[in-house]
């Protein structure tokens, strides 16, 4: 079951210990201590772990010499109950980057095409290398959703395994698709077309256009849905992500899947940031604010960005964008990477408040010496 019922409430209500007004937020003193480089380049929550899965970390630790089947049965079922489905339909994997990994594998034969949108999470491309893949790449739309209409297209003239892989929000633009026509696809495709549905930033999403392809699993083989704890959740260290889908897919699946996943104490932090139900308010109201300083920022400065419903978004780059992201490590601060074509824009990832007070004051600094 999705929560996004709650969710608004939290926002709205605000929750103890963690202010969302304009003077304070409570910060886990450990994130607080950090130093270094202002890491905005990986979309990683810098709020850090929910205090229940630190918790859970440190008592895990007796249990840490053990393999870790105790804490994976647990999580398999609170994921299915999460989701509406039973636990044969999860399969885990290090990070949902793995569960696309098993997918590509998974589907990998003579022939096989991956249709996926340009740009769109690039991992996928890695993965299909050594398959010898044809990609299919199709350019988003003038709003910068997927080409529903044109991946459909190029997946039908094609006889062989097809993996459609659909990331929604997309990264790195962050913007949505609409599911209606997602689900137009999905309802009417061969089975030939395997669908991957990345919903990494799933939780981050408000709006009526978007929905998760869950639904589909129960009754069709050929849809995987990716989650992580990567994001919402601030586990991008731990690892932990699984896929959704129909029973006969998943034990397709673990055939590809590394033993013992997700280790013990990712397991068990995953298990706890489940039940701890104030992570996700705390999370979307910290990028939230943050997401705030920045689009009033750029909107200030005239710099064009797209619409994002993650947690970073995508700005106008005047100039090289190499050169300005070696200007900004200059002033200790990463950022996004190019994402080809779209080079003219540099993606920027969501921090704590502090954090993008901190950016857009030197984003106003390049922009007075027109480096942006």
């Amino acid at each position: 079951m999705e929560r996004r019922a709650f969710v608004r409430a939290g926002l709205a209500a605000g929750l103890t210990g963690f202010s969302t007004s304009a003077t304070a937020i409570t910060i886990d003193p450990v994130v607080a201590r950090r130093s270094g480089p202002l890491r905005l380049n990986s979309n990683e929550n810098a709020l850090g772990l929910a205090p229940a899965a630190r918790r859970a970390v440190i008592d895990g630790i007796t249990e840490a010499n053990r393999y870790p089947r105790s804490a994976t049965g647990p999580l398999a079922e609170a994921l299915a109950a999460r989701h509406g489905v039973t636990p044969d339909h999860i399969v885990f994997g290090n990070g949902s980057t793995e569960i696309i990994r098993i997918a590509v594998s998974a589907v990998a034969g003579p022939r096989a095409r991956i249709v996926l949108a340009d740009p769109t999470f690039e991992d996928v491309f890695r993965y299909a290398e050594p398959f010898g893949y044809t990609l299919e790449r199709v350019p988003l739309t003038s709003d910068y959703a997927h080409d529903i209409a044109a991946m459909r297209q190029r997946a039908y003239a094609l006889d062989g395994p097809v993996l459609a892989y659909i990331c929604n929000p997309n990264n790195p633009t962050g913007t949505l698709t609409d599911c209606t026509a997602i689900d137009d696809w999905i309802g009417s495709a061969p089975e030939n077309v395997v669908f991957v549905i990345d919903e990494a930033y799933f939780e981050y999403v408000h709006s009526d256009r978007y929905w998760s392809s869950v639904h589909w699993v129960r009754e069709k083989s050929n849809v995987i849905v990716v989650r992580t704890f990567s994001k919402i959740f601030a586990l991008a260290g731990m690892r932990v992500g699984y896929g959704i889908a129909h029973p006969e897919t998943t034990a397709k699946l673990r055939a590809y899947v590394t033993r013992n996943t997700p280790n013990h104490l990712a397991g068990v932090a995953a298990l706890a940031s489940l039940e701890d139900e104030a992570m996700i308010p705390r999370s979307l109201a910290a990028n939230q604010r943050g997401r705030g300083i920045l689009t009033d920022a750029l909107d200030d400065l005239g710099i064009g960005r797209l619409p994002s419903q993650t947690n970073f978004l995508m700005h106008r780059v005047g100039g090289d964008l190499e050169t300005y992201i070696e200007r900004m490590r200059e002033q200790d601060i990463s950022v996004g990477r190019p994402f080809p074509p779209m080079l003219g824009y540099n993606r920027v990832s969501i921090g704590l408040p502090d954090e993008m007070e901190r950016f857009v004051s030197v984003l106003r600094t390049f922009h007075e010496r027109g480096w942006v």
